[in-house]
């Protein structure tokens, strides 16, 4: 299974994969307009890789087959400061 991979110029981190080199035919228009114009980065062979680097590659697979595409967003950004104020707020139950 060959999946094109594109970069968005305009979201870091997001990628969109294709079942073929600039088809996006199933992609909706919306999503498109959002994501911006494609960026080529790779050509995948799916069935011969058992991971990517940040997709769960059945969910990928899946997307493909029923879909057309795969949206791959970034990870959420961690929100450090709620983070602190929890440990703080931990620490302190703690200590009672």
């Amino acid at each position: 299974m060959l999946s094109a991979v594109y970069r968005s110029p305009r979201k870091e981190g997001t990628y969109l994969y294709v079942e073929k080199r600039d088809d996006f035919s199933k992609v909706p228009p919306a999503l498109l307009q959002t994501f911006g114009q494609p960026a080529l980065i790779t050509i995948l062979n799916l069935a011969k890789r058992e991971h990517l680097a940040q997709a769960d590659i059945e969910k990928v697979k899946a997307a493909l087959l029923e879909q057309g595409y795969y949206l791959q967003l970034p990870p959420p950004v961690e929100d450090l400061l709620a983070a602190h104020k929890a440990a703080l707020q931990q620490a302190e139950v703690n200590k009672e």
